[in-house]
């Protein structure tokens, strides 16, 4: 079983695959010699584990017969020998044959899990002001680990600049006075502006014309578009799906709803919820 992160490792690449690939990946070094029977018990274990961590883990395999120098500058005294590399040092290793489960284990310890993934590139998204990007990966990262409060954060950050307020507060309120960070001020901070932005006269006076004619379903549907365009995304569906109860066909009621829907990012509650509503009266 070969694959392309498996590598004879010589005195040539040595410092290419252990040095600068540690920064990189975990690179395990697997010292082995042909005459060596526990060797050949070792090697199908690693390469299984290299196979199946194949984006996190490198197999550097150093032949100690053809490269006696590597194994000399190394101080190895019996095989089979494995050591962890990680950013150019060894932190870790064992002589001899482990189990499959140990092995894992090692491993695990010195690799990200993938909320920890999930949760980087989700910061990444948020510096690059991808919102949307930002919301759904801090979502997965958090459904993986309910407790992971900054995933959390970036979550509610991320659902008030896509204009879920209510979404935001509720997130927010479930953080512990502890926990309540710079980063938690300055979402509450954007949530006050939010709130005031959402609130224009144009809105309020589109309201009050509302109040008078209730069965008004053109002017109910340019009040979800002003709602909707004000960030207050629920409102805005409940308004354009209040249309759809009354009169399913009325205009492009549907189209607006489904424009909705698609616009918000992938993973977020309220478009699953609000899909299941629109779908049960369609079908």
């Amino acid at each position: 079983m070969h694959s392309n992160n498996i590598i004879q490792v010589t005195a040539e690449n040595f410092q290419q695959v252990i040095l600068q690939g540690s920064e990189q990946k975990l690179v395990i070094v697997d010292f082995w010699a042909d005459w060596c029977e526990p060797c050949k018990q070792l090697m199908p274990i690693l390469e299984k584990l290299a196979a199946e961590y194949a984006n996190q883990v490198i197999l550097a395999k150093i032949n100690c017969d053809e490269q006696q120098h590597l194994a000399a500058q190394f101080g190895i005294r019996s095989l089979p020998t494995v050591a962890f590399f990680k950013d150019g040092q060894a932190i870790d290793g064992f002589a001899g044959v482990e189990s499959e489960a140990a092995i894992r284990n090692r491993i695990t310890q010195h690799i990200p899990s993938i909320d920890d993934e999930l949760f980087a590139q989700a910061q990444q998204a948020v510096v690059e002001q991808d919102y949307s990007q930002a919301f759904t990966l801090a979502k997965q990262a958090l459904d993986l680990n309910p407790n992971n409060i900054d995933a959390k954060l970036i979550v509610a950050d991320a659902a008030c600049e896509l204009g879920r307020i209510e979404h935001t507060k509720e997130l927010l309120n479930q953080i512990k006075l502890a926990d309540q960070n710079h980063y938690y001020q300055s979402i509450q901070a954007k949530l006050h502006l939010a709130e005031q932005a959402a609130d224009s006269p144009e809105l309020r006076e589109l309201e009050q014309q509302l109040q008078q004619q209730p069965d008004n379903h053109q002017l109910r549907l340019e009040f979800a578009a002003k709602l909707f365009a004000a960030q207050r995304i629920e409102e805005a569906l409940d308004n354009v799906f209040a249309v759809l109860i009354a009169d399913l066909h009325f205009a492009n009621a549907k189209q607006q709803a489904l424009d909705m829907l698609n616009s918000l990012p992938n993973g977020d509650p309220l478009a699953a919820q609000y899909r299941r509503r629109l779908y049960s009266m369609l079908y």
